[in-house]
């Protein structure tokens, strides 16, 4: 059975995921979809990216993902159908699917404009249902990327939007908290692999973490490493440096969120 995930900022007020489903019913009566994420951040690409990238591994292939975080809707971006890792990804040409790409190679990319599958009249403002779901339904539904439109250089695929950590210095990775989730844990853009390679510096030192220059301490194994309420720095599940509270809110607790500065530092 064919499956379809979708992952926006819409939201569940307004009628906007649900119109979305019933055209890809309306399409492909027989396709599962699968809400990934309808809470991401306004318009905010890299949130976006890096929830997609996160989920996407732990579906199965053939797979068809919609990924509507598109503050450009209506202008002159693209639209871009992807193959890649076995799956197939349908979003905005502005660093959406940045994350996805990183890990894996593209097999096929093309810029959507086929007219033929989209709903008619094309509105200005919720591309989420007239070429996004439609085009997702009849990709499911088994037609060829190549029906949809020319082919996409991968080169020229929108990238460098989502940040990336650095050693700011040889004992220092210098990264940015680009999220919080529902428990306000911070989750920042450094990942497990680096803090590796700075750990393998670490001879007669200590990895100590700074979120907004506040110094939370190492990185412990899990939650309960420290006591109640306490700030701690640990890898979460996305394989990614993430900032909490043990029972707490790291967000309110250290006034600190999105684009604040995250050190782990050797000293």
């Amino acid at each position: 059975m064919p499956l379809i995930t979708l992952l926006t900022d819409f939201g569940t007020q307004d009628e906007y995921v649900g119109v979305m489903k019933g055209v890809i019913a309306g399409i492909n009566p027989d396709v599962r979809i699968v809400d990934i994420s309808h809470s991401i951040a306004p318009q905010d690409v890299v949130h976006g990216a890096y929830v997609l990238a996160a989920a996407c591994p732990f579906f199965p292939a053939g797979t068809v993902h919609v990924a509507v975080v598109d503050p450009g809707v209506g202008g002159a971006r693209r639209i871009l159908a992807i193959e890649c890792g076995g799956q197939r990804f349908v979003a905005p040409d502005n660093g959406l699917v940045e994350r996805v790409l990183i890990r894996q190679s593209v097999t096929a990319a093309v810029s959507v404009e086929n007219s033929l599958y989209f709903l008619k009249p094309v509105s200005r403002t919720f591309h989420g249902r007239d070429i996004f779901a439609p085009v997702s339904a009849h990709l499911a539904a088994g037609l060829p990327l190549a029906e949809l439109g020319p082919a996409v250089d991968r080169d020229s695929i929108v990238s460098g939007v989502v940040p990336r950590c650095r050693f700011s210095t040889p004992v220092c990775v210098e990264g940015v908290v680009v999220a919080a989730d529902r428990f306000g844990n911070l989750m920042t853009n450094i990942d497990a692999t680096t803090i590796d390679r700075l750990a393998q510096r670490a001879t007669g030192k200590k990895l100590i973490v700074d979120v907004a220059d506040k110094p939370i301490g190492g990185i412990v194994a899990s939650y309960d490493r420290v006591p109640r309420h306490t700030p701690l720095a640990v890898i979460g599940s996305r394989g990614l440096l993430e900032i909490s509270v043990n029972s707490g809110d790291a967000r309110k607790a250290l006034s600190a969120g999105k684009h604040d500065t995250v050190r782990v530092r050797l000293t």
